[in-house]
């Protein structure tokens, strides 16, 4: 197995390309990829993609072109769609939509990208399992993540950021989403056009509601690091 491991932002990806050994940079279409090894031994490469939708599937692309990964990995911080996530909180994707996609004009359902199977894109179950178990170990050896929650759901994307708690009620009726940010679908869309088994990893910045320019510059470096932890337990688990 080689781990690719995405994230939007550099404060997503700092902590672990930081416990990285033996790492070596490539650099491709603007993006740093370091490729190296996680929890000892496991092959994995981390890369900042960028924000949005189209940086994040052009990163999978290369992921699968250039460094041949078996399996992806998003991780990175969200805006909170439901009313039981709190800040901190980790949403493991169970499907992931883009909700910015709306040809239903030619009879497609929202969100579909025509030549999709589906709206929805489902993850990987194995990769979930393996957050979810990362997650149970996580809580009972790392005292600073006692409170540590997570649930699956559906991770809404799309190229905006969600402030307007109109648009975010929007979300929930429409997709019963869980949480929202701009790149997963599109990391899922490119996984499954490769063939790739994939995981989406979101720890609660924001509440989506209105309190962003409050709450995201306090939160997003804990949610992020937060999130870094699990994957590195769920390559430990994996390793193991």
């Amino acid at each position: 197995m080689k781990f690719g491991i995405i994230g939007a932002m550099e404060t997503e990806v700092a902590t672990l390309k930081e416990h990285m050994s033996q790492k070596i940079v490539k650099k491709q279409a603007g993006m740093e990829f370091v490729e190296g090894f996680l929890a000892t031994s496991v092959p994995v490469v981390v890369v900042k993609c960028g924000v949005g939708k189209v940086n994040a599937a052009l990163c999978v692309q290369i992921l699968a072109d250039l460094f041949q990964v078996t399996h992806v990995i998003n991780t990175g911080i969200a805006g909170s769609l439901s009313q039981e996530l709190e800040i901190g909180d980790v949403v493991v994707s169970e499907v992931a939509v883009q909700h910015d996609v709306n040809v239903s004009i030619f009879g497609y359902p929202l969100g579909l990208v025509p030549g999709m199977q589906q709206a929805f894109i489902p993850a990987d179950p194995a990769l979930i399992q393996m957050a979810l178990l990362a997650g149970e170990s996580l809580t009972r050896t790392d005292s600073s993540l006692e409170a540590l929650v997570m649930r699956k759901g559906c991770i809404v994307s799309g190229d905006q950021f969600i402030c307007d708690p109109v648009k975010k009620e929007w979300l929930i009726q429409q997709f019963h989403a869980t949480c929202c940010e701009m790149e997963g679908a599109a990391i899922a869309q490119a996984a499954t056009l490769n063939q790739l088994p994939f995981v989406i990893l979101r720890a609660i910045s924001d509440k989506a509601d209105g309190s962003a320019t409050m709450d995201y510059p306090v939160f997003e470096d804990l949610a992020a690091k937060r999130c870094a932890c699990l994957v590195e337990e769920m390559l430990r688990q994996y390793d193991c």
